[in-house]
């Protein structure tokens, strides 16, 4: 079988294990793959075993552009009180950079954080991506 389409976005990172840390905490992401610096700079793919995609963490010594709103990105949440769990726990450790909020559907509830890197990380709960992601037909 041969990956194609849309199969990871990958980050720059400085510090690899904090990173895999932060996304543990915050995410479902888990470990999937992970290369070590003899081969190239250190990596870690991680993904939620949904799908065939993955975040790829690339460590670096420097992160020049580190994704920033509206640049981000975004995970679904299993409740509505997993996402507040989770941002509580983000406001405690000075991490949350915007408080939930409800855009309805196909936004549904929402809010952003930032990683260790300054990357922004969404949150959701409700976004309907799966009822909307079907190619639109001129």
């Amino acid at each position: 079988m041969v990956d194609i389409g849309l199969t990871h976005v990958a980050l720059p990172v400085s510090d690899l294990e904090r990173s895999l840390a932060f996304y543990a905490t915050y995410t479902d992401l888990r470990l999937v793959h992970q290369r070590d610096s003899q081969t190239g700079p250190r990596a870690a793919w991680i993904g939620d075993g949904t799908r065939a995609f993955v975040v790829v963490l690339i460590e670096t010594a420097v992160v020049d552009a580190p994704l920033r709103p509206m640049g981000h990105l975004g995970v679904g949440c299993a409740t509505p009180e997993r996402l507040l769990e989770l941002c509580a726990v983000a406001r405690a450790e000075g991490v949350l950079l915007a408080d939930p909020r409800d855009d309805g559907p196909p936004v549904g509830i929402w809010a952003f954080l930032r990683d260790p890197d300054g990357h922004t990380l969404e949150l959701s709960y409700g976004q309907e991506i799966g009822l909307v992601s079907t190619p639109m037909t001129p």
